[in-house]
């Protein structure tokens, strides 16, 4: 046993387990196995399985009744669930939005690693604030993008987003410029928080055009699945500096696993359950 480390024998599942969940209206298998093998790997006495629901309200008095450690959050649950909690930390009042409730002893509090991650991310890499972005998207991960770039002290940004109403919102409440298309004089980084290079029906979609590409510095693309999205090959050929959505939803799960562990995994642990996750 490592010093400060719990047994590394994971314990048979019983009476003492602790259970966490994940709630969306589509569930994946990348929270489930990626919590799951870290319990295994560091022998924690947890279990993590998904689950989607058409009674929200239910499944939170679940959580409270039941002593669920925790449940990520997915859409379209995210800002619905607010009036549910008892407290919200302030990753996800700044942004209104919750991904995360950690319960301790029936106290349910809302939390954002996405929120969390998006910061921690431009810190890792060393992303100056002064830096101007475009950031093309409108929806729940656009604000929390867009709140986060905020916080972080980037003052030049320009929201794209066909939805006028939306984009405009966004745009606004942060101080930035909206536009309905990528203007062609581009910025120095990109951000793509839309489904295009998503897997399915925008798998072969570039979120932006190649000259726009060609003359950024930094490509981020908030799209986890797959983790090299048209958008960033693209860029990635062009020797920019790249900040992928896999990065992003490996340190959000990572963020929860700590908030509902209190254990912070090493690296290669972290890397081990990524892979398992993504398998």
């Amino acid at each position: 046993m490592t010093p400060g480390r719990p047994n590394r024998v994971k314990p048979l599942l019983g009476r003492d387990t602790q259970m966490c969940m994940s709630l969306s209206a589509r569930p994946s298998n990348f929270g489930t196995r990626f919590h799951n093998r870290l319990y295994e790997l560091l022998g924690l006495d947890y279990v993590y399985k998904a689950f989607t629901t058409k009674d929200l309200a239910g499944v939170v008095g679940g959580i409270r009744a039941l002593g669920i450690r925790g449940c990520a959050v997915s859409m379209p649950f995210k800002e619905a669930v607010i009036p549910m909690l008892d407290a919200l930390d302030p990753s996800a009042r700044a942004i209104d939005s919750v991904n995360t409730i950690v319960n301790d002893d029936g106290v349910l509090t809302g939390f954002n690693t996405d929120y969390t991650a998006v910061r921690m991310l431009l810190a890792s890499h060393d992303v100056d604030p002064a830096m101007r972005f475009m950031l093309r998207g409108s929806g729940g991960m656009a604000k929390a993008v867009a709140t986060a770039l905020r916080d972080a002290g980037f003052a030049n940004g320009t929201i794209v987003a066909r939805n006028e109403t939306a984009g405009r919102a966004l745009a606004d409440s942060h101080g930035y410029a909206w536009t309905s298309a990528p203007d062609p004089a581009g910025a120095p980084m990109l951000v793509n928080v839309t489904p295009l290079g998503m897997a399915g029906a925008d798998a072969d979609a570039l979120a932006f055009d190649p000259s726009l590409i060609a003359g950024c510095e930094v490509a981020f693309d908030v799209v986890a699945l797959p983790t090299e999205t048209p958008f960033l090959v693209a860029a990635r050929g062009a020797g920019k500096r790249i900040i992928s959505g896999g990065e992003v939803g490996v340190l959000q799960a990572l963020e929860q696993f700590v908030l509902y562990t209190g254990v912070r995994p090493d690296p290669s642990e972290v890397d081990d359950a990524a892979a398992v996750a993504r398998a």
